[in-house]
């Protein structure tokens, strides 16, 4: 398994944009990159496995629900690099629209903390600025952001 700090390669992940009755799933991360922020639930793929199983699979172990991954909504680039400019994480994350089917909410994994958060108190989180966009852009303007990309 490729290693996810100072990576040979970039890595691919994804994340559960799931929305419950006009609440947001979101976890606090547990692990680096963004340690201590909330974000929509999600990880690494697994080789050999699909998007789609992958973000289910990511959702289960940091949530304890369980979703139906539909499609994909929105692909970033995730880059940091450390004070001597070297690529300390470098991530290519593909967020779907997530229907949640059952379970009961329990933080698990790398997750500190999961919750579901009223839209309009998403404010009142440390949440990142991408993720914030999404939300805003498929949520409440029902759009898909801009990428950014040519």
């Amino acid at each position: 398994m490729s290693k996810t700090e100072y990576p040979d390669l970039p890595r691919v992940a994804v994340g559960a944009l799931v929305v419950h009755e006009n609440h947001l799933l979101l976890v606090r991360r547990g692990n680096s990159p963004g340690r201590g922020t909330w974000a929509v639930p999600g990880g690494s793929i697994r080789l050999g496995e699909t998007l789609k199983h992958a973000v289910e699979r990511e959702t289960m172990e940091e949530t304890g629900l369980r979703i139906r991954a539909d499609h994909p909504v929105h692909t970033f680039d995730l880059i940091q690099h450390d004070s001597e400019d070297r690529i300390r994480y470098h991530y290519v994350i593909v967020d779907f629209i997530g229907r949640y089917l059952s379970g009961e909410l329990r933080p698990g994994d790398d997750a500190l903390e999961a919750r579901w958060v009223a839209i309009e108190d998403l404010h009142r989180y440390e949440v990142n600025r991408i993720t914030r966009e999404l939300v805003e852009h498929v949520v409440v303007q029902n759009t898909l952001p801009d990428t950014g990309y040519p």
